[in-house]
């Protein structure tokens, strides 16, 4: 009863037949059952680079502000999509599966194939998307692989376990052309995944008493989980978490004064304060249209608990949101004193409009910047200076502050020895190197635990983040295996995995061969008569069995 009630649910999910299989024999239904497995495989790919962009959400979602000029988490619309189109596709396999296993005809109903089909359009566009606004992204998911592979190997090798079964009964079945293909890819498939072992390399692979200090962390504009970027109250709950450095966005003001901003384009005002209601008949294109007084007018808070970036604004008291709510754009100096005062580094990119960019104003930036620095009261050994532009003369005005550069090649030219990159544009073997030669390397925006223990095992000095309230709390990386020890697991793994489908082959070729005798018997006559027994004798010769 309930092997019926199985196969009326596999059928019906599957074929929408529900009282009784098709009588129509259809064709075409088992090369589905391969569009199904590849679709599966591309949707849990893309899903696994999605979740792999997720330490990058905010570039989508300011990539989405900047066309669309509306502020949604646009990263996590995609991420449902994703994971409803991921969860259809394995679970019509498993459905594909269960037809197998009962015997069942593979006719997939054509909605199904409708739905596969918008699904593969969908995956095709966002790799596309991704391709050509997004190119950084691949290294990021290259870079994943050193902390997922060989945990991706061990789950490869028990998948592949599992399906040998199935592999097994149409070997048998097949005619002896489908047999050698089956058996070829088979074979291609369990080298590679048996083999891929030899060609992981991870940083946390590593010996215990290797592993390297854990990363300084650098609040990103503060802590945009905990309160407004880019505000006092932002930057006072970085401090809570332990932040050794202040990262954040200077502009000058119409009066030259610098304060903090990371929006420089047309519109720069629109997405964290309420511009539009406070000056609604300004057309306000680069930072010089507004004297410090009017920016400082705006309000630089609410954006930040309607939109809630980060989905973290139901963690805050209600005494917290209230904070947040009357936040203003501070200037450079506030948060100089700020540093001072509990001996925390600053650093800052130095950003203009680039309808306003040119070489004299760059230069007139730099210079009241640089002013408005020693005229402050922090320590000038605590500011870390970024800008590319006009390194030569910060170095010879205010030689006391430490140069970082966001290039390799410069630094060794100027003989530095800090570097500031994206994660994602150092390999972990080249920070290893470079941390050897005694250069501190600081990396961003690490936002994700699993990125963060990676970089921690590859030695990176510092990483930038949005996230310092979470990854203050990770004491040590999230795995670390001695090499030898990892290699004893995938031998035993690949051993293992070996001998069970040694062990389901031997017992599917006994079934298949069971069942072929019982064919032929059952097709054989049941009862023989004496003429076709004994063709010897006479016709009407009397017989028995004692003569």
């Amino acid at each position: 009863m309930s092997q019926n009630c199985c196969r009326v649910c596999s059928r019906g999910l599957y074929s929408c037949h529900w009282r009784n299989d098709s009588p129509r024999e259809r064709k075409n239904a088992c090369p589905w059952f391969s569009v199904i497995s590849v679709v599966s495989l591309l949707s849990l790919s893309w899903m696994y680079i999605c979740l792999v962009a997720f330490n990058d959400q905010d570039d989508v979602n300011w990539k989405g502000f900047e066309t669309l000029k509306l502020w949604v988490n646009w990263f996590m619309v995609l991420i449902i999509i994703s994971a409803v189109l991921t969860s259809y596709c394995v679970l019509l396999l498993i459905f594909a599966l269960l037809q197998v296993a009962l015997g069942e005809r593979l006719d997939l109903h054509c909605l199904h194939k409708v739905f596969l089909f918008l699904g593969v359009a969908f995956i095709i566009s966002c790799v596309t998307a991704v391709s050509h606004m997004w190119q950084e992204e691949w290294p990021a998911v290259l870079l994943s692989l050193q902390a997922t592979a060989p945990f991706l190997q061990f789950g490869a090798a028990g998948a592949l376990t599992l399906l040998s079964l199935f592999v097994f009964r149409s070997f048998h079945k097949a005619k002896k052309g489908s047999k050698i293909l089956i058996a070829g890819m088979f074979l291609v498939v369990s080298a590679a995944i048996f083999l891929c072992p030899l060609a992981i390399t991870s940083p946390c692979l590593i010996d215990e008493e290797e592993l390297p200090a854990k990363p300084k962390l650098i609040g990103h504009r503060g802590a945009p989980m905990l309160a407004p970027e880019n505000t006092m109250m932002s930057f006072n709950r970085s401090i809570a978490c332990g932040v050794t450095t202040f990262e954040t966005d200077v502009q000058l003001s119409k009066d030259r004064i610098p304060f903090l901003m990371h929006d420089h384009e047309k519109g720069f005002l629109l997405r964290t304060t309420n511009v539009k209601e406070k000056f609604p008949n300004k057309t306000l294109s680069i930072s010089a249209d507004l004297t410090l007084e009017e920016l400082q007018s705006l309000n630089a808070g609410e954006w930040f608990l309607k939109t809630d970036p980060f989905h973290s604004v139901s963690g805050l008291s209600e005494e917290e949101k209230e904070m947040a709510r009357v936040q203003t754009i501070p200037s450079l100096l506030k948060l100089l004193d700020l540093a001072n005062e509990h001996n925390i580094s600053v650093f800052f990119d130095l950003y203009r409009s680039k309808q306003d960019n040119s070489t004299v104003d760059k230069v007139n930036d730099t210079v009241d910047t640089v002013d408005a620095i020693l005229n402050s009261s922090i320590d000038p050994s605590l500011v870390f200076w970024l800008p590319s532009e006009n390194r030569e003369y910060v170095n010879l005005t205010a030689p006391g502050f430490t140069q970082i550069y966001n290039n390799e090649s410069e630094m060794r030219n100027r003989g530095g020895k800090h570097l500031n990159l994206k994660y994602s544009n150092l390999s972990t073997g080249k920070i290893r190197d470079l941390r050897r030669e005694n250069i501190s390397v600081n990396l961003w925006v690490v936002n994700e635990r699993w990125l963060f223990s990676l970089l921690w095992c590859a030695g990176a000095s510092s990483v930038t983040t949005n996230s310092c309230n979470l990854l203050k709390n990770v004491h040590r990386p999230d795995w670390t295996m001695a090499p030898q020890k990892y290699r004893a697991i995938w031998v035993s793994v690949d051993v293992a995995s070996a001998v069970i489908m040694i062990i389901l082959y031997i017992f599917q070729w006994k079934t298949h061969c069971l069942c072929h005798r019982g064919e032929v018997e059952r097709h054989s006559p049941a009862v023989w008569n004496e003429k076709e027994l004994y063709p010897f004798l006479p016709t009407n010769t009397p017989f028995s069995p004692q003569n």
